[in-house]
């Protein structure tokens, strides 16, 4: 065997590592977020929108109904690739949220989603949904939640309507307020750098 064949031999006996997975922010036209989440979740594939209790009249009834809070957005945890080939296939209207400055793909830091997730993913009906505005979110102290139903988030504490809360967000792309939080359930963090 040629030197040549030996490596490409080798090369190709070599197990390669997994893809590491990555959350993607992902626009979705007309509501069909739910869609999305079904097909996603028929397809093993890992997925969050973040949602809310409003009240709905059913059968002449008023009843409690879970919706996402944010229409048109949901984030997928997946392989590039396979999210590359997922994209490719899919019928239904989604597209990749892009990095004005990079003019690739958002992708979302795992901690940052983890953070998200930990506020968003309570369904508190006090919740507030903010769209960021450039430097909202750099004046406060950076602090994690002690206890409650938000623990182990990290945010920005804020002074909204009066109360003190803690701004947790998505960068670039979404922020979610939590409920009043008392101050002995906070703990400061050292400024991002």
């Amino acid at each position: 065997m040629e030197q040549r064949e030996i490596i490409n031999d080798i090369n190709n006996n070599v197990e390669q590592e997994p893809e590491a997975k990555v959350w993607y922010a992902i626009r979705v036209t007309f509501n069909r977020e739910m869609k999305v989440k079904d097909d996603l979740d028929l397809r093993g594939i890992e997925s969050f929108i973040p949602m809310k209790y409003v009240m709905a009249i059913r059968r002449g009834r008023r009843v409690k109904k879970l919706v996402p809070s944010i229409h048109n957005l949901i984030f997928f945890h997946i392989e590039p690739s396979v999210m590359k080939e997922y994209k490719a296939t899919t019928k239904l209207p989604i597209r990749y949220i892009m990095n004005p400055a990079t003019k690739r793909p958002v992708v979302v830091p795992e901690r940052e989603m983890n953070n998200f997730i930990a506020v968003a993913g309570t369904y508190e009906e006090q919740l507030e949904y903010l769209t960021p505005q450039p430097g909202q979110f750099t004046r406060g102290d950076r602090v994690r939640i002690l206890g409650g139903p938000f623990e182990g988030a990290e945010g920005v504490l804020k002074r909204v309507k009066g109360d003190s809360r803690v701004v947790v967000s998505v960068e670039g792309l979404v922020a979610v307020v939590t409920t009043s939080i008392h101050p002995s359930l906070l703990e400061k963090l050292p400024k991002k750098k």
